[in-house]
Formats: structure tokens, sequence, C-alpha cells
């Protein structure tokens, strides 16, 4: 009996996915929690979301600077993603476009979707064919949704964890929200991938700068875990790239002060320690670099390699005297 209904909805949503010129993929089934949301202060908007599936990152969340974000899981039709956000590009607001495509949606049972504009608006729908336990709950500058969970607690419970995390920056305080779901029950499933994503409240003129953070977990044991990771070393590398940007105005103290930030986050990434010792030798300081050279040439000699070949790009300047000195670190 159970084989005969699961044969008869996926005769049923083959039907309804070629109506709308799409074709169902085994990556298209997305049973997930997600969130939508809008930080009040910065107007940056992100997409969370993690799943016992494989690779959830590159179905369910899609985002827009300056425009707004979109989570398409359940039965995925991937078109909610760039379409809602074209609608609301286009002056629509986030219940708007969402409405649109519903209404042309023939396989909008088997569908949750979530969208948030610019501006906090926010709108969700859950298909009444989405597996239990599933439900949703939009407010301003966010929308929580989940389906296929293993109990009804789950969604309360990110609309709380949303709602007291409001002094974290916005990645952080998703990724929260995402921890809580899995606390109170999460898939019915288990957990295999997770995703994050944040987009900027200004719109860009190339689409490779919409996203600020942009980060995946396509296969782990404990996707969330290695999602706050990631997050941690994304942080890192943040103040890195205003320390580059500091060199550039040659504003060294500032660049040494960003880098120290990065190597205090994360303290065993050779590249953050190695950058701000060719910063440091670059800048005369050769004395303060070394110690940081030999760290990094004592975990892989690679490095004292590639400090050989800096020179003539022009990316180490210094005596031929301090080279051979930095080379030749024991």
């Amino acid at each position: 009996m159970k084989k005969l209904f699961l044969l008869a909805v996926f005769v049923i949503f083959f039907g309804v996915v070629r109506s709308q010129n799409y074709t169902i993929k085994k990556d298209d089934f997305a049973h997930t929690f997600s969130i939508v949301a809008r930080d009040t202060v910065t107007g940056e908007m992100a997409v969370g979301v993690q799943s016992h599936w494989f690779s959830v990152g590159t179905s369910v969340p899609w985002g827009r600077s300056g425009v707004g974000v979109v989570a398409t899981q359940s039965f995925v039709n991937p078109a909610y993603g760039p379409e809602g956000l074209d609608l609301m590009e286009g002056g629509k607001n986030a219940s708007e476009a969402l409405g649109i495509l519903i209404a042309q949606d023939p396989g909008k049972e088997f569908r949750q979707v979530a969208f948030l504009d610019a501006k906090g608006n926010s709108a969700a729908f859950t298909g009444a064919n989405c597996v239990e336990a599933a439900g949703d709950i939009s407010g301003k500058n966010f929308s929580v949704q989940a389906n296929m969970m293993l109990n009804q607690d789950v969604v309360p419970a990110m609309e709380q964890a949303f709602r007291s995390n409001a002094h974290l920056p916005l990645a952080e305080r998703v990724l929260e929200v995402l921890k809580a779901a899995q606390t109170a029950g999460g898939d019915i499933r288990g957990k295999q991938s997770a995703a994050l994503i944040v987009v900027g409240a200004m719109k860009v003129e190339n689409p490779w700068e919409d996203k600020k953070i942009d980060l995946r977990v396509d296969d782990h044991e404990e996707p969330l875990v290695e999602l706050e990771r990631l997050l941690k070393v994304a942080r890192a590398y943040e103040f890195m790239n205003k320390g580059d940007l500091a060199l550039e105005r040659e504003n060294i103290e500032e660049a040494l002060k960003q880098y120290g930030k990065a190597m205090e986050m994360y303290p065993d990434n050779l590249e953050m320690k190695y950058w701000t010792a060719v910063t440091l030798a670059n800048t005369g300081r050769v004395e303060e670099a070394l110690p940081l050279f030999k760290a990094v040439f004592s975990e892989d000699p690679n490095w004292r390699e590639m400090t050989r070949r800096l020179p003539s790009s022009g990316l180490l300047k210094t005596s031929e005297e301090d080279l051979k000195t930095i080379i030749n670190l024991k």
C-alpha cells in the first residue's frame, strides 16, 4: 500500500514538473529546515539551511544584493530562486512575488518556499503535501520554515532563537537559529549538509560581488559544527582582507593590526602567519618577522621555497642579506 501511495505521488509530481518544462532530478528533494533573514542595522540578508540530503546548498538558498533572498525546499522547484529575485527586483514585495509564482505552479502543494525582500518584508508558503512535521513562521525581517521534522517544536524554536540573538552579526545569528532547530529535533532522518549565504544591502554592478558569505557543507556527520568552523575561518580571512586594503593605503600599523586579529581567530593557519611575516619584512621589521617565518617553515618547507620565489614577483622586498637570513632559518 505504501509503495502504491509513493508511486502515485511521483506520477502526480512528474506530471506537474513536465507541465512547467522542468525536469525533476534526485537532488531536488530537499526536505529540510531553513531561515531567511535581514539585519536591520546593516541591511544584509541571509539564508541558512540544514538537511539530511547531499549538498543542500546547491538548491535551497538564493540571494541578490539589494533585492532579497529566497529559500525553496521540500520538492524543490529551483525556478523560485531566480524568478522570485527578478520579481522583487522589478518592484514586487516578498508576498506579491511569492504569490505570483505559487499561483502559476500546479505543484505548489509539494513546495515549501520563503521570500524576503530588501525592506524586510517576508512571506512563506508550506504546501499541504509537505511531509510532517511541516510549517513556517514569518515576521518582519525573517521567516523560518521546515518540513519532514521530528516534531512540531522545530519551527517555534527557530523563531525564538532568531528573536533572542539580535545582538549577533547576521551570519552568526542565522547559525544559532539552525542550531536551535537541530536541538529541538531537526530533520527526522538526521543530518548531512548545510549552507549559509549572506548578500549585501545595496545592489552591486557585478554578480560575483553579490555574496558576502557563501559557505557550504556538502556531506558531514555534523554539518552545523563544520559550518560554524567555516564561518569562523571566513571571519578570520575578512580581517586578512582588511589588512590587505590597509597595506594598499600604506597604513602598515593598521594592516598588522588586522592581520593580528586574523591570527588570533585562526592561530594554526600558516597562510596568515606567512603573509604577516612578509609584511613585516617588507617594512624593514625583519627581526619581528623571523619567528613567524620559522614557525611556518617548520610546519611546511614548501613555504621556504616560495619565499625564494617572491622577490622576482615584487612581493618580497628585502635586501639579499635579509633574504638569505630568512631562507636559512632553522
